[in-house]
């Protein structure tokens, strides 16, 4: 955890109203599990805070989960962190089309190994509100492998201040993920993902959010149902939800 600690100083600095002053945003989600790619990490609520610094394209985001109640007798304990996610990245835009790339250090302050991924992000304006994206994930740290996904998002607004979005995203895993993380035996689809979430702008700084998630695995040999008990993290909670409160300074 030594290292967390001037990544949240450069944050901060990066924050400040100076010459470097960028644009951030905090946030903080309370959610009722803590679900990964279709992975089930935590069955039990999970506070999950995150701090997001960009300036000219450029960015830094730190994102943990906090859990309130452990999943089974040998996961971490609770009311203890038990990951902090560190992603750098540099987003820009090709006429219509949105592109991100960056970096992902995963640490785990109860244990577990860390690792790194190095990712690239799409997305796509169709028509209207809606919107198609993809993601790529490539681990060549511990796993040496790849995760995929292809979505779709629909966003509109019901009424002043208040905003609906609602998605869908398929995802693909190689043999070396699969089995890294839930025991899989095979590469391929991987999880299917349904959201619905609301929005309401307290002010222009302040908002407020909810929203809740329909989860599954797509494919048993690739992402197999968990058993904690025996240290495999795979599909178990199918419904899950949370509240955000985000502010932006």
């Amino acid at each position: 955890m030594k290292r967390l600690i001037p990544v949240i100083v450069l944050a901060m600095v990066m924050a400040s109203g100076s010459a470097w002053a960028a644009d951030a945003t905090a946030n903080l989600d309370l959610m009722s599990a803590y679900v990964w790619r279709g992975i089930t990490v935590n069955d039990s609520p999970v506070l999950q805070p995150s701090i997001d610094v960009s300036k000219n394209g450029f960015g830094l985001n730190v994102w943990a989960n906090y859990d309130l109640d452990e999943y089974y007798d040998d996961t971490p304990d609770d009311n203890e962190f038990s990951e902090v996610d560190l992603t750098l990245y540099y987003g820009f835009d090709i006429q219509k089309l949105g592109v991100t790339v960056g970096v992902i250090e995963y640490l785990f302050p109860a244990g577990a190994e860390g690792t790194r991924e190095v990712y690239t992000s799409l997305s796509y304006p169709l028509i209207g509100g809606l919107s198609a994206g993809f993601d790529f994930y490539y681990d060549w740290d511990e796993v040496d492998g790849y995760y995929t996904d292809l979505g779709l998002t629909y966003g509109m607004d019901l009424i002043d201040k208040l905003n609906m979005s609602v998605g869908g995203k398929i995802g693909y895993a190689s043999e070396n993920f699969a089995e890294f993380y839930s025991a899989g035996t095979d590469s391929g689809l991987y999880n299917l993902d349904l959201s619905l979430a609301l929005t309401y702008a307290v002010t222009d700084a302040l908002s407020i959010g909810g929203k809740i998630v329909y989860t599954d695995s797509l494919d048993d040999d690739v992402l197999a149902d968990a058993d904690p008990g025996n240290g495999i993290y795979g599909q178990d909670v199918n419904v899950y939800g949370g509240i955000s409160v985000t502010y932006a300074f």
